[in-house]
């Protein structure tokens, strides 16, 4: 049950110490894992995220004026700021989540209302299971309900990727913030990030997927991403060139066609392509085995998935390589891979639940034993699939 959440009783307890009355609602807002689809995103490709039963809560109450006032409970930090001048804050960049939602909303024709507010989140900061997202679908539920507007959900999720990137400086893709709205319990959502068409997909009975996070910062994720997304546009270049025909992005490429050509296109450009290429037609294989119950077909095409973002994408690294081994001795496990841009951060599993205990007991020793003496120190915990974001009436 939702109000049994951590982060609820956190946000509501806060909201009264700090407010001195009842807040009207709370918004949950739930954390993403992508089960795959890595770096197709922003190549206009497909990706199979869920959200998970991992919340932020956002407890409010309407004031009858302009203001705006966050309390962040996990921070120990505020912010206040008037609707009618909302400019970034340069200092604390978590309020621009909050402040960007609230002018895209607005740069959008809806008047709102100041409100009085508490965060609080169980998302854990860098696993890769977008915390950013949660907090701006979680402020814009809240500021629409405010002043009773309805915005197709999928709108809404471009607007709260406007306000990241426009006031949080982020130039995200827009599968959390799609994941975030419109997660759906035990199901997958199939994106098009081209189109925005999307579907979902039931997940077989018996699963869950555990996170391991490996302890390792992402600290070359930014500056490399970059890279990648620069050598995705050459690879297009490349082959428009070689093809002879328009590409507007290697979503438009068959692996047959890049294999025609492929000794053509210089290295690493041509295995980023193949990389992209492969990744999509794996989106579209695993959804197929999801919906068929085939579980070790879909762990095989997991594994796949991290040997093409090792080998031909190039983004992980020794301790995410060493997490995945240590994942898939395990009985239990169907398959793992590297969730999120890589370079450190968090790997993904697909479990039977009766294997969780052992997966706990197990991969953390197992891991440091692979890495040896001086190992960072991993975190490990199962989640499944969620509702996407809701918002709960407190007062009617």
């Amino acid at each position: 049950m939702l109000a049994e959440n951590k982060s609820y009783q956190r946000s509501v307890e806060n909201f009264r110490q700090v407010f001195s009355t009842e807040p009207e609602i709370v918004t949950f807002a739930p954390g993403r894992v992508n089960l795959i689809g890595e770096h197709t995103d922003y190549n206009e490709g497909f990706v199979l995220p869920i959200a998970v039963d991992i919340f932020l809560c956002v407890a409010a109450k309407p004031r009858n004026d302009r203001i705006v006032r966050v309390v962040a409970a996990d921070l120990n930090d505020s912010d206040e700021f008037s609707l009618d001048q909302i400019l970034r804050d340069e200092e604390a960049n978590w309020r621009n989540y909050h402040r960007g939602v609230a002018w895209a909303i607005q740069q959008n024709g809806i008047e709102l209302k100041g409100i009085d507010a508490v965060v609080a989140s169980d998302i854990p900061m860098g696993a890769g299971l977008s915390s950013s997202a949660a907090i701006e679908v979680g402020f814009a539920l809240t500021f629409l309900h405010f002043v009773n507007a309805d915005v197709p959900r999928p709108t809404l999720a471009q607007w709260c990727q406007l306000a990241e990137h426009k006031f949080a400086g982020v130039q995200c893709g827009i599968m959390d913030q799609m994941i975030a709205l419109l997660g759906k319990s035990n199901h997958a959502l199939l994106l098009d990030c081209r189109d925005l068409s999307h579907q979902l997909v039931p997940l077989p009975k018996g699963i869950a997927f555990v996170v391991a996070d490996t302890g390792v910062p992402r600290t070359l994720a930014a500056s490399e991403y970059n890279i990648r997304r620069q050598q995705c546009e050459e690879a297009v270049q490349w082959l428009s060139k070689l093809l002879e025909r328009s590409i507007k992005s290697l979503r438009d490429v068959t692996l047959e066609e890049l294999a025609q050509v492929f000794n053509d296109i210089p290295d690493p450009i041509r295995r980023r392509a193949r990389h992209v290429i492969t990744e999509n037609n794996r989106v579209w294989s695993f959804q197929q085995a999801m919906r068929e119950g085939a579980l070790r077909r879909a762990g095989a095409l997991l594994l796949a998935s991290h040997a093409s973002l090792r080998d031909d994408y190039e983004v992980s690294c020794r301790e995410l390589d060493a997490m995945v081994q240590a994942l898939t001795s395990v009985n239990g496990v169907f398959g793992a891979r590297l969730t999120g841009a890589g370079f450190g951060g968090a790997c993904l599993a697909m479990v039977h639940e009766g294997a969780i205990e052992q997966v706990f007991e197990e991969v953390p020793r197992k891991y440091k034993a692979i890495l040896g003496n001086g190992s960072p120190e991993p975190k490990i915990f199962a989640v499944h699939a969620s509702e996407g974001a809701t918002v709960q009436k407190l007062i009617d």
